[in-house]
């Protein structure tokens, strides 16, 4: 029978286990399901025949927790979770979240600021020169120097900071295991230099096979403009076949990075995702609360990795690739057929996608052999012709789940490209979504209305997603259903200026629709869009953009979208009269506020009334206007 892999030291005696091959470090609480890199990485290792254990969100305070299993033959490994660290601890506006999904109880304060480099600095003082390899988004992310939004400062390769030896980015099964055979090998860790998908550091320049020199980690600090050129440099090395060899010079390092690796093949994936997951936490968590986060993809279905939608504030480009890697659907019934008879299932799967749960094969057969476009994207602005639009693959699959016994409803939630979809000739699909995969509403991202912003998103423009409405609305029509559609909106975006919030505001006072929740952008490493709210350039084209940097500005532009909601008034008010548009402050159907009520008069005191009766109806009329 499958156990859960080892967390404690009794756990290594029931397996008759006197020391293990690896030791993973968490900053999630241990979930044995495919939805957490942890526990991908770990049975993936298990499967090669290493011995692997868990220690999952240990006390950083000092290094004792770190100290449970003793010494690992090969290496450690560190992740800070499935969520940045930072990102997991504070809101776009900086303040401390009350709440942890990825631990007991949905707690908060678990794990650390900068989880992976707190957890490698305790586990070099308790073990000093064993090798650390780092991974998962937050690692993944850092890999070179990054703007860090919450010190608002350019920090170095977190390579560097952490003191560890190698760095896997990206989704890395295939990469460990190739730095597991090297280690067992005995090649010392220092020298595990050639593997495609990792970062290293060195002192030997003779160590680097035609690089491509970033610029010195000097020149980006003194010079935004360096730092927006470094980044396209990276951002336009990021497929397998045209990728070079990375190098970003320190005072007394090359932090290098090697082309990622080929994308995963289906066969691949499936053997993945057929590993002995338990998709449970593990039972030392049950008095605490469970695992909030477990409960959303418990019976969800990861079918595919990657995505060619090229949002700007998104960081898929630099950890999942622009390449779509899909898995059979053979695979994905397997995994379906697991849960569907267990006693908590209820008959509905809640979602089967992944990044983009359209997208089930390449963009084009062209990435086959000459891999992604360097000077184009895929949607944006408008579709490629070359790009494959094609929902028949996603909606079989779909239509196979439906089939199953004990199952009544297959949703999809993850992120669905109307985009795509909306350019898709055959209605089959977009029908069928509407009929049997819908509850009640779809969740879809147009970001923003205003063309300049959604410029600088790499979203379409708002034509595209009004006629994704029309349509969405005359198939629910012919369908006899009520169904709603919830934007995704984002506030304070680069290139976002009061009137482009105000004009987000007119569409929406048009719809007739207040969002419930608007997202400020949230700039972490990684992604395009917080490389133009850093420098203030487009890196792309080198031009100047507008960002809203200060809290009050980010204030009024989020307020605008919830204009009608009484506590923003003040906000809105002052942005109307601050982008000269107090045209919208009154009694007109395209109005956005009324003017404020007038406050009522106090009484005259009746003593000597006749006598002020004059000046009163004097105060009287010089106090009309005030509000």
């Amino acid at each position: 029978m499958t156990s859960f892999l080892p967390i404690s030291k009794e756990d290594l005696q029931a397996r008759g286990w006197q020391e293990l091959d690896f030791v993973l470090v968490s900053g999630d609480a241990y979930v044995d399901h495919p939805s957490f890199g942890a526990a991908v990485i770990g049975r993936v290792l298990e499967n090669r025949g290493y011995r692997v254990g868990i220690i999952a969100q240990p006390s950083w305070q000092s290094s004792a927790d770190f100290k449970i299993f003793g010494k690992p033959r090969l290496a450690f490994l560190v992740t800070a979770g499935n969520i940045d660290s930072l990102v997991n601890h504070y809101t776009a506006a900086k303040k401390k979240r009350n709440a942890d999904l990825y631990s007991p109880g949905g707690k908060s304060g678990r794990r650390p600021d900068r989880a992976v480099t707190v957890y490698s600095q305790r586990i070099r003082e308790a073990y000093g020169d064993i090798p650390i390899i780092l991974g998962g988004i937050e690692a993944s992310l850092r890999r070179f120097a990054h703007y860090d939004y919450w010190s608002n400062k350019l920090r170095p390769s977190v390579l560097l900071d952490a003191k560890a030896d190698l760095i896997v980015y990206g989704m890395g099964e295939r990469q460990i295991i190739e730095i597991a055979e090297a280690l067992e090998s005995g090649i010392p860790v220092g020298e595990i230099t050639f593997i495609s998908g990792t970062v290293f550091k060195t002192k030997d320049r003779e160590r680097l096979f035609n690089p491509l020199f970033l610029p010195h980690f000097t020149e980006l600090v003194d010079a935004k403009q360096k730092y927006a050129e470094s980044f396209m440099l990276q951002y336009n090395n990021m497929d397998a076949i045209t990728g070079k060899l990375l190098v970003e010079p320190y005072k007394d390092y090359f932090v290098v990075q090697n082309p990622p690796p080929e994308p995963m093949s289906t066969s691949e994936l499936d053997r993945i995702y057929a590993l002995p997951y338990l998709r449970a936490y593990h039972p030392s968590y049950e008095q605490l609360g469970g695992i909030p986060a477990l409960e959303e993809v418990k019976f969800s279905l990861i079918s595919n990795r990657g995505c060619y939608g090229g949002c700007s504030f998104c960081a898929l480009t630099f950890h999942q690739g622009r390449v779509v890697q899909a898995r059979s659907h053979r695979s994905i019934l397997s995994e379906a057929e697991k849960f569907v008879w267990e006693t908590d299932f209820k008959g509905y799967i809640h979602d089967v996608g992944g990044p983009t749960a359209n997208f089930r094969h390449r963009a084009c057969t062209k990435q086959e052999k000459q891999g992604v476009c360097l000077d184009r994207q895929c949607l944006f602005p408008s579709p490629c012709k070359q790009l494959k639009i094609d929902h028949q693959d996603y909606l079989t699959l779909l239509r196979k789940l439906r089939e199953l016994p004990n199952v009544k409803k297959v949703f999809v939630r993850s992120g669905l490209r109307y985009d795509y979809l909306i350019h898709d000739k055959d209605d089959v699909f977009f029908r069928e979504l509407c009929e049997h995969h819908i509850s009640g509403q779809l969740k879809v991202a147009p970001e923003h209305i205003s063309s300049s912003v959604l410029s600088k998103m790499g979203k379409p423009g708002r034509a595209v997603y009004e006629r994704f409405v029309k349509k969405y609305n005359k198939l629910n029509e012919e369908l006899g259903m009520k169904q709603f559609l919830v934007p995704y909106l984002m506030s304070s975006h680069p290139g976002s200026t009061l009137h482009d919030a105000i004009e987000l505001a007119e569409y929406l006072r048009d719809l007739g629709y207040t969002p419930e929740q608007v997202q400020d952008f949230y700039p972490t490493p990684g992604t395009l869009s917080t490389c133009m709210y850093y420098t203030e350039l487009d890196p792309r084209t080198m031009e100047k953009v507008f960002v809203p940097k200060s809290a009050h500005e980010k204030a009024m532009q989020r307020a605008l979208i919830q204009y009608r909601k009484p506590q923003n008034y003040n906000l809105v008010s002052e942005a109307l009269v601050k982008a000269g548009r107090t045209d919208l402050i009154g009694y007109g159907k395209e109005c956005l506020l009324r003017p404020r009520k007038q406050s009522a008069r106090p009484k005259a005191n009746k003593q000597g009334a006749n006598a002020q009766r004059k000046r009163g109806r004097d105060k009287q009329k010089a106090g009309s206007g005030k509000g």
